[in-house]
């Protein structure tokens, strides 16, 4: 199998690379720029608590020395503080036992996306490639094919595609994808700046603050080291922010917080940011799929970009793992769609659903009772991850989900199709983690319930009990599964066995150890049996003689070698064809332009004549967004 082609290395393409790398999927990640990060400190992204766990996850360090986790939230109207919330710095509590939220996670882009790609500098299987910007795409029966301009214009070859370019995404142009939606959502003046307030480390939103120049709406949350991103609403059809107008907001704002003196402040970076909401029409063509920005924006009332798109990339990664593998039906793939379209969708419905209400202005809302603590309490939700605006997304009606298997299926504290809690299991070594760190990794999770087991030697409740009849049964899925057992999970008895999937949504919860239900559920989830992939024979000869896990990340990595080698001769095949065609002047095709690969490379590492093409028009008209 060739590499998974990532077209973009923002944050959600430089993630996928790594969340393909750790379950043995090798990746080529086309980038645009010169690979360096511009410092933007005002602009910033915020991470729920699962996707700043699956960051960390995947290697990125910068989150604990360049992020912070708010330690509470504020909400206050005029000079009435309404609300005040405190966070959990930990793993997060769960709202369904009374436990605080779980703190966001605040940090700078520029520094989230360093921070992927030092971890890319030593993953073996992701080759990041510079100053490489896509022009045509083809698609045939066995893989696909993308042509890149720059220095010596070179030929990839992969077995998928996914778009991960931003809102003026390439790949989505070449497939005629449409993308409908509201341009100038929302206008924020933004300025990150080092001073003191009187809410260290706590996250605050004002609205309607007493002062001239606030606005209708202001909100301030921190950075490291004293920094604050502070965010003024600004009128829908209002003028261009001055430099001048800007420290004027500056000033009465920090005077208004801090008794009616201007602190003293740096001002570091400033900004004006325009949100939009739109939303692809399709998200998958055959081989290619979008995600991130160049399939959905959004961002007004709290609702975060960045973060739905790291969860795009967290649905897909194990699915394209999955297809890499083993092959994958149809249904698998087409349940990345079906999934992530549908809850982007619901999120951009509930933020347009609350914008007239949050945004109107005077009217009935005014005098409506609790009206004004209903508005604070749903912004509050979408910053802090809650309610329709924020919640981590369920997939209750996935084409993944199992048929209802009877009385044996039970309830838990975790609807079917919702990301589980993050309770500590004990794992096949006998270490304590917690659920969060075993996710990820391309395989199923099994968590038996048994009250008790914490305190037992591993090696005496392994043979004891239901054990060994639920140890057969996970052996005997038709996809890899971890067996994992936790003392106590909300809402579930003793002897539940939960059936979690690779990226942490629960699949179904049972009574006890019921092997054909829970290969039933299984087999649903990874889309039914697919036919196996013919393995290339050159790859398929790295596994003679050998098996397991190494003997796989053993393929993958000689993959990327022949890519990177295919790349190299690439270029100077395209240098020497350049010449050639300065003298004859006779047009090349596609599978002329192509070099021959090296005798190390995969069969398909170059393209064969393929039957789909699509070319970046000349013609092409700028995106509004």
């Amino acid at each position: 199998m060739d590499p998974v082609i990532i077209v973009g290395a923002g944050p959600v393409g430089l993630a996928l690379s790594l969340a393909l790398a750790s379950q043995g999927v090798p990746s080529v990640v086309l980038d645009e720029g010169p690979g360096k990060e511009e410092p933007r400190p005002a602009r910033t992204v915020v991470l729920r608590a699962d996707m700043a766990a699956m960051m960390e996850r995947l290697g990125c360090t910068t989150l604990r020395d360049e992020g912070v986790r708010w330690v509470g939230w504020r909400s206050m109207r005029r000079k009435q503080q309404m609300r005040h919330i405190e966070l959990d710095l930990g793993l997060g509590g769960t709202e369904s036992d009374g436990g605080a939220p779980a703190a966001p996670l605040h940090i700078p882009q520029h520094a989230l996306s360093r921070g992927l790609r030092d971890a890319i500098a030593g993953q073996e299987l992701v080759h990041l490639v510079t100053e490489a910007r896509l022009d045509a795409i083809e698609q045939d029966g066995d893989g696909i094919t993308a042509h890149t301009r720059g220095p010596g214009g070179t030929w990839w070859r992969g077995s998928h595609l996914v778009g991960c370019d931003g809102a003026r995404s390439t790949v989505r142009k070449l497939l005629s994808v449409r993308f409908p939606g509201r341009t100038a959502v929302e206008r924020h003046a933004v300025a990150a700046l080092r001073t003191e307030l009187p809410w260290a480390s706590e996250a605050l939103l004002h609205r309607q603050p007493p002062w001239r120049s606030g606005g209708e709406e202001i909100t301030a949350r921190p950075l490291p080291d004293g920094v604050w991103r502070i965010d003024w609403l600004l009128p829908p059809r209002g003028e261009l922010v001055t430099p001048e107008a800007l420290v004027t907001k500056i000033r009465d704002t920090l005077a208004g917080w801090c008794g009616g003196e201007t602190p003293p402040y740096e001002l570091i970076d400033t900004g004006v940011h325009t949100l939009h909401h739109r939303l692809a029409r399709c998200w998958r063509v055959d081989r290619v799929f979008l995600a991130g920005d160049a399939a959905h924006l959004l961002g007004a009332v709290g609702t975060q970009g960045v973060d739905e798109g790291l969860r795009d990339a967290d649905n897909l990664a194990w699915k394209l793992a999955q297809a890499w593998h083993h092959g994958a039906s149809d249904t698998l793939l087409d349940s990345y769609q079906s999934e992530r379209r549908a809850a982007v969708a619901s999120r951009l419905r509930a933020a347009d659903q609350s914008l007239p209400v949050l945004r109107g202005g005077g009217g009935l809302r005014t005098y409506i009772p609790g009206g004004t603590r209903g508005h604070d309490s749903l912004l509050a939700d979408g910053h802090l991850g809650r309610g329709p605006l924020g919640a981590p997304p369920s997939y209750p009606h996935s084409p993944l989900a199992p048929p209802d298997a009877g009385p044996s299926r039970v309830p838990v504290g975790t609807a079917e199709g919702s990301p589980v809690e993050d309770v500590r299991v004990t794992a096949p070594d006998g270490t304590t983690v917690r659920l969060r760190d075993r996710l990820g990794q391309g395989r199923f999770l099994v968590v038996l319930v048994a009250p008790g087991t914490g305190v037992w030697d591993r090696r005496h409740w392994m043979s004891a009990g239901v054990m060994p009849r639920l140890v057969e049964a996970v052996r005997a899925l038709p996809a890899r599964a971890e067996l994992l057992v936790t003392e106590a999970y909300p809402g579930a008895v003793a002897h539940t066995v939960l059936l979690v999937r690779p990226d942490g949504h629960l699949v179904a919860a049972f009574s006890g150890v019921r092997p054909a239900e829970l290969y039933a559920a299984a087999d649903a989830t990874r889309g039914g049996a697919v036919k196996p992939l013919a393995e290339p024979a050159a790859a398929k000869s790295l596994e003679d003689g050998k098996g397991g896990k190494g003997a796989k990340r053993a393929k993958a990595a000689a993959v990327v070698k022949a890519t990177k080698a295919a790349e190299d001769g690439s270029k100077a095949a395209a240098r020497t064809a350049s010449g050639a065609a300065k003298r004859s002047a006779v047009p090349r095709t596609p599978s002329q332009a192509a070099p021959e690969a090296p005798s190390s490379a995969p069969p398909q590492a170059v393209p064969k004549n393929p039957s789909k093409k699509v070319s970046e028009k000349s013609d092409r008209t700028a995106d509004i967004n």
